[in-house]
């Protein structure tokens, strides 16, 4: 496999374990977990919940989690689905009363029942060593005596400060004066502590069926909301199958719907067949051909993935590989289609990360709020964000989306997984909503066919799908490849690295064991082992 050392950071290499995260901070507490005892899975909870306080506009406890994970000691692959449903009361004629004709995308109404802390408890007490007071230790401490806010952080956080600023309790916990912390200043949020101070002690019980979330669903009550202790009692995460396929000799794995982790699967059935090495790497023909895939890819996402105990989604059908001959045949490699048609088939701000440990656990996680800072409401004093995720719904009763009391919404946030030979090869997810299928892909490509490691495949230049023809295209790509997207019917818009989302990887090595990580340089974060 390619081992060129990178311009920029290097791959990390450990044989005890390993965390790659979007923030020093989290990847840190992870690591500190694994060197006391604790397993991959004891150390990707304690970086979520740093990222929490970290990282707040893009996850919390008031959103919703997803993990695919390798579990070594029977040496399966597994997914937990721990994402919130509409709340009981939610319902397109209830909207409609309330005078929303379409689906609210940053309001009350666009809150559903938050998923993440039974996500991250359900981790815990089936796979996980330490217990959950010691696994929220790190984040309490960083919430109480402050943390230094990082540079991306920081101007996230000023794009959300009118946002904030629009909700007493979120202006009263996250702004300072009425204004974002700037990098390298010290910020606290006490409040934040105390909610993960008093789930420390009381456990899950304490959100889902006690004290706090009386408190959480009194205060969203009050500004309007939907959500009732009725909705919290019935939560519940799911264990589910990871769906797959085969590329390149690998086997490539995703969280099946409600989540979007059909998207990448279905663009990589439909490439496989080319020969994309004599495309060549960087060029306008490979960017071209990615950029139509998706454009394929999803319209059959936004026809067809939603919440499967609600709606038949034809999993199956949508990806074998004759679907995907079928699909590839619409392709013109000299113009882009006008616009693209989902198939017939026969009758989301957000954050990632990786933890691998001595046993060979390894743990894909991937923890949102969904837009900065969510729905742009705190639930009362608790520090808590909301997400706002019901926003993936839509108010058309013939709709595979439609909104429903119970029903989980359509979801961007997507962890992958790598394997080879049934074992363990790589962890990976890409943040920043319908740029996640479209950077595993490029990711996966970048390793795979252009024998990029691991630290370059994240770095390399993307291009990003927005919608018909409009492509966005990082600025570091030439502007002679540009124009030829242009030439070929691309609307072209050339952008700065903040659009293409942010990778965490870690992968092993199968003969030696040892693990190499890789954390890119459009976040803050880092990738560390021992």
């Amino acid at each position: 496999m390619e081992t060129r050392t990178p311009p920029g950071r290097s791959v990390v290499y450990a044989k005890n374990g390993m965390a790659a995260t979007s923030q020093p901070y989290a990847t840190l507490s992870a690591l500190d977990i694994l060197r006391e005892g604790g397993n991959a899975f004891d150390a990707a909870v304690a970086a979520a919940a740093v990222l929490n306080v970290v990282e707040p506009h893009s996850t919390g406890i008031g959103g919703d989690v997803f993990a695919l994970f390798w579990w070594a000691e029977t040496g399966e692959l597994k997914g937990l689905n721990g994402s919130g449903r509409a709340p009981g009361a939610a319902s397109i004629e209830a909207l409609r009363r309330l005078d929303h004709r379409t689906m609210p995308v940053e309001n009350i109404h666009s809150i559903t029942t938050p998923g993440t802390l039974d996500g991250w408890t359900t981790l815990l007490e089936e796979y996980g060593r330490m217990d959950l007071a010691r696994v929220l230790a790190p984040a309490i401490r960083l919430a109480e005596e402050g943390f230094a806010v990082s540079p991306v952080i920081s101007g996230d956080w000023r794009a959300g400060r009118e946002k904030l600023a629009r909700d007493a309790d979120a202006a009263r916990c996250f702004l300072t004066s009425g204004r974002a912390p700037a990098a390298g200043e010290i910020f606290r949020n006490p409040a934040l502590a105390r909610t993960f101070r008093t789930v420390a002690e009381g456990g899950k019980d304490v959100f889902y069926r006690g004290e706090l979330g009386e408190r959480l669903v009194k205060a969203l009550r009050e500004k309007g909301g939907l959500l009732t202790m009725e909705d919290l009692r019935a939560h519940r995460s799911d264990w589910v199958e990871p769906i797959g396929t085969v590329f390149r000799g690998c086997e490539v794995y995703e969280i099946p719907p409600s989540g979007q982790g059909l998207t990448a699967l279905l663009a990589l059935n439909i490439l496989e067949k080319d020969d994309l090495s004599g495309l060549g790497s960087g060029s306008a023909d490979i960017y071209h051909l990615i950029l139509e895939t998706l454009k394929l890819a999803f319209a059959d996402r936004d026809r067809y993935i939603a919440d499967p105990k609600f709606e038949d989604v034809p999993t199956g059908r949508l990806l074998s590989k004759e679907y995907a001959a079928e699909r590839r045949a619409l392709i013109d490699m000299n113009r882009a289609l006008p616009a693209a048609s989902p198939g017939r088939v026969p009758s989301g701000d957000t954050v990632y990360l990786a933890t691998a440990d001595a046993e060979g656990n390894m743990v894909s996680l991937i923890n949102s709020i969904y837009s900065g800072f969510g729905s742009g409401i705190c639930a009362g004093d608790t520090g808590v964000m909301m997400q706002n995720r019901g926003a993936g719904f839509v108010l058309d009763e013939h709709h595979p989306r439609r909104l429903a009391p119970g029903k989980r919404p359509f979801h961007t946030i997507i962890p992958g997984f790598l394997m080879k030979d049934g074992g363990p090869l790589m962890a990976f997810g890409v943040v920043g909503a319908d740029m996640q299928p479209q950077g595993h892909i490029q990711l996966l490509l970048n390793h795979l066919e252009f024998g990029m490691n691991i630290q370059e495949a994240i770095e390399a230049p993307r291009v990003r799908f927005i919608a018909g023809n409009e492509v966005w295209v990082e600025d570091r790509i030439p502007p002679g490849v540009a124009e030829d997207l242009a030439r070929r019917g691309h609307n072209v818009h050339r952008v700065g690295p903040f659009g293409f989302g942010g990778a965490q990887v870690i992968a092993r090595n199968p003969e030696t064991g040892v693990y190499s990580g890789a954390s890119e340089s459009r976040k803050d974060g880092c990738a560390l082992g021992y």
